[in-house]
């Protein structure tokens, strides 16, 4: 058993959702059931209850859960204390954020910090910005950026560093979706196909804007994970996007000469932007460092 057993199984334990817990943590559904599946044969007990419709602990998965949390939280003080000995910062610091905050936002932030702390080596991935919260409560990465969900977490703390505008986009090039979407006065939104997120907090902008078009059915395409996707699939004339402005102000030119912006629209609330961070792990040195910085 080592930690990044214990970090996957957590995961799982406060997920119970295989599919959840395999995006999040970056390995594969069939990687996930191994690695449990060999937790499980090392302690001799099974951990969860799973049948075609729901996952849940069994009592033997309820202890680990709680010496999981533990062990990991005293390998976190662990890491403080001999980070606080040291004469000055240094080690790694893992940030996850979406490809697009990682051209827009990041850059920035991570120039101040390299400054001030060059010795520190960072450790950048990219994914879907909606498992961004689920990536930092697992421990998978010390800090996100995220757009802030409808409820946070309870160990979660969150900053905001941007307010991120919402527009809709269709394809540029002549295709049937561009003329459905094209003709303002006559456009019937309930007969054109839309490419939605399959989570996260552009998902319920979106939902909620259905809502306010009263289009209990609308025709749905494809539900993608990452917004660059959807770009992408918006280009290339599959249907039309509600995103964030500056996802697409970050795509390469050929995609952004395929897609135009539809005007006239009112899609709600901003996006607001910001970092994620465990509030437990404040007191560590090296988040408390970036934590400052921002």
């Amino acid at each position: 058993m080592d930690l990044r057993d214990l970090k996957l199984f957590l995961h799982l334990a406060e997920s119970c959702h295989f599919g959840q817990t395999s995006r999040a943590m970056h390995v594969s559904p069939s990687t996930l059931s191994r690695q449990i599946q060999r937790l499980e044969d090392e302690l001799g007990y099974p951990l969860f209850l799973r049948n075609n419709r729901s996952v849940s602990l069994t009592e033997a998965g309820e202890q680990l859960k709680v010496f999981a949390q533990q062990t990991l939280l005293q390998y976190q003080q662990l890491k403080h204390a001999m980070a606080v000995d040291s004469p000055s910062l240094s080690g790694e610091l893992k940030i996850f954020c979406s490809v697009t905050a990682a051209y827009s936002h990041l850059p920035p932030i991570l120039d101040r910090f390299r400054i001030i702390h060059p010795q520190v080596e960072i450790k950048l991935f990219t994914g879907d910005p909606a498992d961004a919260v689920e990536i930092v409560s697992s421990g998978h990465a010390d800090v996100s950026i995220a757009g802030k969900p409808l409820s946070l977490p309870a160990g979660i703390d969150f900053t905001p560093v941007a307010t991120l505008p919402l527009i809709m986009i269709a394809p540029a090039l002549p295709c049937p979706v561009r003329q459905l979407a094209m003709n303002h006065e006559a456009r019937n939104w309930q007969d054109i196909p839309f490419i939605i997120p399959e989570q996260g907090p552009i998902r319920r902008s979106i939902d909620l804007w259905f809502r306010r078009q009263r289009m209990p059915n609308p025709i749905i395409y494809a539900t993608v994970a990452g917004h660059e996707a959807i770009v992408s699939m918006v280009a290339l004339g599959c249907g039309i996007a509600l995103l964030p402005a500056v996802v697409i102000e970050n795509s390469p030119e050929m995609v952004r000469n395929r897609i135009m912006m539809l005007e006239g629209e009112d899609l709600g609330a901003p996006l607001e932007l910001g970092i994620c961070v465990q509030k437990q792990r404040l007191r560590e040195p090296l988040i408390d460092a970036f934590w400052n910085l921002l």
